[in-house]
């Protein structure tokens, strides 16, 4: 047993002694790195030439010059608004000029004169109405006294009082049918009470 201890001693002695082997290189990341690339360079480079179109000649078109179609002309028929059955135009001031001065109080009658634009008749039932402003200055229309066809004029008349306190009073009217709707534009007085 002595010479088995003594062998492996031995042994031992000159594994311990040996010299160590020597470190293998460490790849460098740089040369993985171009070595990846270039693959991958030669496996396009392989698919593009797989690829590659080849040239097909395509039949040339010659154009042959068209000749125009006759085209028909169509009269357009042009179709006339309708006329509103009621509708009024302002045509003039007969009397009463704007910013004529009143006296506080006096009594006046205001006159226009209006056409009848519409395409019914107005009927002496038809009258004028208060059309508003800021202060209302009181009036009575009188009444129609003939009967108004389409495309005539007429003239239309209002019974004033001027107010009592002295300003600038402005009063607008308009047109009013047997029924009781307004219509037409509206035409006004203006006057100033001193």
């Amino acid at each position: 047993m002595k010479k088995w201890i003594l062998v492996f001693s031995t042994l031992l002695l000159l594994i311990a002694c040996t010299p160590k082997a020597p470190p293998s290189p460490t790849p460098d990341i740089g040369a993985i790195y171009t070595s990846a690339a270039n693959t991958v360079i030669a496996e396009l480079t392989q698919t593009a030439a797989f690829f590659t179109p080849t040239f097909k000649p395509t039949a040339v078109l010659t154009l042959t010059p068209e000749t125009p179609a006759p085209t028909i002309a169509i009269p357009l028929e042009v179709t006339p608004t309708p006329v509103e059955c009621d509708n009024s135009e302002f045509v003039a001031d007969v009397n009463v000029e704007d910013g004529a001065i009143m006296l506080p109080g006096q009594d006046f009658v205001k006159t226009w004169r209006l056409k009848n634009i519409g395409s019914c008749t107005w009927t002496t039932n038809y009258t004028l109405v208060y059309g508003g402003y800021t202060v209302k200055m009181d009036g009575i229309p009188l009444p129609l006294g003939q009967s108004v066809l389409p495309g005539e004029e007429v003239e239309v008349s209002v019974q004033f009082k001027a107010p009592p306190t002295p300003g600038e009073y402005v009063s607008y009217w308009r047109m009013q049918n047997a029924l009781g709707y307004p219509f037409g534009e509206f035409f006004y007085v203006k006057i100033i009470v001193e």
